[in-house]
């Protein structure tokens, strides 16, 4: 009886053996973990934009005259416009002026009646052989001017060009602002023009016009690519 409990006992823990064997046959017959990777891509396309004005170049009416035997200047501020620079080609840009001599209008400051009568005038419209000024008669200064970055543009500004006066009321185009070759990127707004930026030189012999007329003059603000 002894030796049967001996033989039965020796057998229970032979097959624990075999049995531990068994289950570590399994676990090496199982794949080992490993370190694993995956490749990815991302990417975006430019398309190019405009160059455009934001807020339109606009010159403000100057005050009254009243004349009184000299020559005579009168000044107003510059009002403040912007540019913004959408292509992406880096290319620069400038802005010039000239008298706008299309039909119609006046590449100088000439008599005009808003109305349907002035006087013995007609309107609405320039007066026919009305009293004129001679080209040039207005000049932009941009002493003390400066730009300011908008919506968050960063990078070069441009510069002003007129800190010797330009004329604006010209027959051909004066160049007021540069943008040089990867410059004035983003949009940009003139800021700081004087109370004098702009000054008119009304001579001794300019003439007293009819109830309600006013010297008048159009002009072309152009925005082109390059410096």
């Amino acid at each position: 009886m002894l030796m049967l409990r001996y033989l039965t006992h020796t057998r229970t823990r032979l097959r624990l053996s075999l049995g531990g064997i068994a289950a570590l046959a399994v676990l090496a017959a199982l794949p080992c973990a490993s370190a694993s990777a995956a490749t990815d891509t991302t990417q975006f396309s430019v398309t190019a934009g405009s160059l455009a004005f934001g807020t339109a170049a606009d010159v403000p009416n100057l005050p009254a005259l009243t004349l009184n035997g000299q020559a005579q200047t009168l000044n107003a501020q510059m009002n403040n416009y912007s540019v913004s620079d959408g292509s992406g080609s880096g290319s620069g840009w400038n802005v010039t002026v000239n008298g706008d001599s299309t039909a119609g209008k006046s590449a100088v400051f000439k008599q005009y009646c808003p109305n349907a009568t002035c006087g013995s005038d007609t309107g609405p419209g320039y007066v026919s052989s009305g009293a004129t000024l001679p080209a040039n008669s207005l000049t932009l200064s941009s002493t003390g001017a400066s730009f300011t970055a908008l919506n968050g543009t960063t990078g070069t500004a441009p510069t002003h060009q007129c800190s010797t006066p330009c004329n604006v009321d010209s027959a051909s185009a004066v160049k007021t602002v540069s943008a040089a070759s990867g410059a004035g990127m983003g949009t940009y707004q003139t800021s700081g023009y004087s109370a004098t930026s702009l000054a008119l030189t009304a001579p001794t012999t300019i003439k007293a016009l009819q109830t309600a007329e006013y010297y008048r003059l159009d002009l072309v603000w152009s925005l082109n690519s390059g410096p």
